[in-house]
């Protein structure tokens, strides 16, 4: 049996850091365990390359979620399978987040978790184009940039968010809590896709004492009594067993990890004892307290050239494919939305709650595939930051390569209903404010018919989507209930924590890909620390 001081399961954004972390002691002995391969498929460095991945089940998992009343046509949650994991096959955003949201945090789990931590972290972790400055780093090891797609629209859609009081910021993740619209920040470096493998994990492959495990399927956590001594996995459909001195880590992520928990037997008893799983330690809110965004589409027609949709089929696509190779410049080298606005659903919220992502780009929705339109037009992505809604994700088979049951209880509180449709009323205010109303033909989703709150919302369940930043499937806290505690520590277990968007209790505002790299860089300092 290999053996190793700590062994880390998955390889996405908060695995690659804590495996750079922790192996950065020569005495210290990292096992970093992967059911996907590496990451050198062209597609994952190349940033448009994202819409080719989609659909690849080699580089995603495809876990489809139950159709409910608050689900009625069942989405798919797309997940990455590799070194880098989802950083290495999402839209590339780069979002931190509020620091009201990280206060927040420090209250339910904890001081360590409050937005001066965070915010350095965010400063060690950061290379910025726009340098460095309070909670923006401008030496990290991972680069951010921002889009090269200013244009007549983009300064249209600036233009109309300042004259309806959003203020127009060169740095949308400015910590102010407030409302805002500019271009938004992306992990890209030099056209290439900055995923956490390319930023903390190539660099140090070569350690000695750092050994990478790929396809190699986590079934359960090894215990002895109470204590992790391990995990058992799959690897090549062949049974193995890797053994921990000191830790075992769960990054899997927030629908993988409740389940390798669930597997291994600990978890809600009625859960376990349905799927035949010894109960091993009661933890009843594992797998529960889970949110995710789920956004409305809008979209419109534009009078003038104006969008990127031709640039992607026919001969413009082959085109712009071999200029990316030749130069990794171009349309496919940029990130999959190029605007970012927050604002308040109402005027007496007090900081943003809405975030809409504006892609210079509109998708032809009654066609099939995710193609885009031949006309010109553009769309906007919008959802309440913090879900009110809370679902759950629960295995149905003792057989790890059986993907669990997702319930996402979408709109379930009338909170997220109410806001879902005040974003829309706003996009529209937006889009009907000068200069960006001279250059639009028309609104064509939801469109004009559309005006009650039951048309937008019945939009939103047919052409609506996933935001893909689930978490709290195996929340923190301070209170006992807690799956893990403020050190992220598997509450009754020893020797064993889960750290990445899992735990985190309500989704940080925005997207979850930097608030995850910065959690496991916090986290690494602790562990390092001995706590």
């Amino acid at each position: 049996m290999a053996e190793f001081d700590y062994v880390i399961v998955g390889a996405g954004s908060a695995g690659c850091v804590l495996a750079n972390r922790l192996s950065a002691d020569p005495n210290v002995t990292v096992a970093l365990v992967e059911f996907g391969g590496r990451d050198r498929h062209p597609y994952i460095h190349m940033p448009k390359g994202i819409g080719k991945m989609m659909s690849m089940p080699s580089l995603m998992w495809h876990y489809m979620t139950t159709p409910g009343p608050n689900n009625p046509m069942p989405d798919i949650w797309l997940r990455g399978k590799g070194l880098g994991g989802s950083s290495s096959v999402n839209g590339m955003v780069w979002v931190k987040g509020q620091p009201a949201d990280y206060e927040e945090l420090a209250d339910r789990a904890g001081e360590r978790w409050g937005w001066e931590q965070f915010s350095g972290a965010f400063e060690a972790i950061e290379s910025h184009e726009l340098g460095a400055a309070p909670s923006r780093g401008g030496s990290g090891p991972l680069k951010v940039t921002l889009p090269a797609c200013r244009s007549v629209l983009t300064d249209a859609m600036a233009e109309a968010g300042d004259s309806i009081g959003w203020p127009v910021k060169d740095d949308v993740n400015q910590p102010d809590d407030g409302e805002g619209i500019g271009l938004m920040p992306c992990s890209i470096w030099q056209g290439k896709r900055q995923s956490a493998a390319v930023a903390f994990l190539k660099l140090v492959r070569a350690r000695k004492n750092l050994t990478i495990i790929t396809g190699a399927l986590t079934d359960t956590v090894l215990l002895e009594g109470k204590k992790a001594v391990g995990i058992h996995v799959l690897q090549d459909g062949k049974p193995r067993e890797i053994s921990a001195r000191h830790e075992v880590i769960l990054s899997a992520g927030a629908i993988a990890s409740p389940a390798i928990l669930e597997r291994s037997g600990i978890g809600d008893p009625s859960v376990l004892e349905e799927q035949g799983v010894p109960i091993a330690h009661a933890l009843p809110e594992v797998g529960k307290n889970v949110t995710e965004h789920r956004a409305i589409r809008m979209q419109w027609r534009l009078k003038q050239p104006l969008s990127i949709n031709q640039q992607f089929s026919g001969l413009r696509l082959v085109g712009n494919v071999l200029r990316y190779y030749l130069t990794h410049k171009g349309p496919m080298a940029g990130a999959a939305i190029e605007v970012r606005a927050a604002y308040r659903s109402t005027p007496e919220r007090n900081r943003a709650d809405i975030q809409a992502q504006i892609g210079l780009f509109s998708w032809d929705l009654d066609g099939e595939g995710g193609a885009l339109e031949t006309e010109h037009g553009f769309c906007a992505i919008a959802y309440p930051m913090v879900p009110a809604s809370v679902g759950s994700i629960h295995i149905t088979s003792r057989d790890p390569q059986v993907p669990p049951e997702i319930d996402t209880q979408y709109g379930a509180a009338q909170e997220d209903r109410d806001r879902t449709v005040a974003a829309a009323h706003r996009l529209r205010e937006w889009a009907a404010a000068e200069p960006l109303a001279s250059l639009i033909e028309c609104e064509t989703t939801p469109g004009p018919e559309a005006e009650s709150d039951e048309a937008i919302l019945e939009c939103m369940d047919r052409y609506g989507t996933a935001g893909l930043h689930t978490v709290g499937s195996c929340r923190m806290g301070k209170d006992d209930a807690s799956v893990v505690d403020p050190s992220l520590r598997v509450r009754g277990i020893d020797g064993l924590r889960v750290i990445d968007a899992s735990v985190f209790p309500v989704i940080p505002s925005g997207n979850t890909n930097a608030p995850v790299i910065a959690l496991a860089w916090l986290a690494s300092d602790m562990i390092v620390g001995g706590e």
